[in-house]
């Protein structure tokens, strides 16, 4: 008898439903904050969003950013500020999806999307540059060759949102708190980690003192 018990567990996973999914023809959907592979975002008026500025590259933890920028041409200026992302560079054999870069950017310029299926034969593929990472006039993400990009898999490039200010003002949760974007416009807002207090969720960020005037960047 002791031999049959051995077997108790097995014979009682048989006839439960499998939980496996049939990769690669079916892709399990990504939870929301997922991190994945990042895209450089224009806004809507097609300028680019990146000014230069390398804080991404300062906080990223693995050294994997390298940025340089340069002066904007005054006749045909590249993005909004004196300067832009001259040169961008993301080293994927040391990338660690913190998404820290996403949260040092001033601007938003930075995001991660959902795309993890990508896999290099070539140590230089995995150093993704500037045009690269760059996304299109239309605003969708450049696909390189190596990308298992899926239908809709474009429209969660830039998921990522601030739920309340940047410094954690319940009044702000529900408020849109970041500039448009080239393809995707304005994106609905979250609801914050206090939803379940409606005094905190009900405060009027016009009543923060010094906060008037950060609810919308554009």
């Amino acid at each position: 008898m002791g031999f049959f018990d051995g077997f108790k567990v097995t014979m009682s996973q048989v006839f439960r439903p499998r939980v496996t999914v049939p990769y690669p023809k079916f892709k399990r959907p990504k939870p929301l904050r997922f991190h994945g592979r990042h895209v450089l975002n224009r806004y809507e008026d097609g300028m680019e969003k990146c000014i230069g500025c390398e804080l991404c590259a300062g906080v990223c933890p693995a050294r994997c950013i390298y940025v340089r920028g340069a002066d904007n041409p005054p006749d045909s200026p590249v993005s909004p500020g004196e300067r832009y992302g001259f040169v961008y560079e993301i080293n994927y054999l040391r990338c660690i999806h913190c998404d820290l870069c996403v949260e040092a950017c001033p601007t938003e310029a930075i995001t991660e999307s959902k795309l993890f299926e990508f896999s290099f034969t070539d140590r230089s593929d995995a150093i993704y540059t500037r045009d690269e990472l760059l996304v299109d006039d239309q605003g969708m993400p450049k696909k390189q060759p190596w990308e298992d990009w899926r239908p809709g898999d474009e429209r969660n490039t830039s998921a990522w949102m601030r739920a309340t200010s940047p410094n954690g003002a319940a009044g702000y949760e529900g408020k849109v708190a970041w500039s448009g974007e080239l393809g995707f416009g304005v994106r609905p807002p979250e609801h914050g980690q206090s939803t379940d207090n409606p005094a905190a969720a009900a405060t009027d960020p016009s009543t923060i003192e010094g906060h008037e005037d950060e609810v919308t960047h554009g």
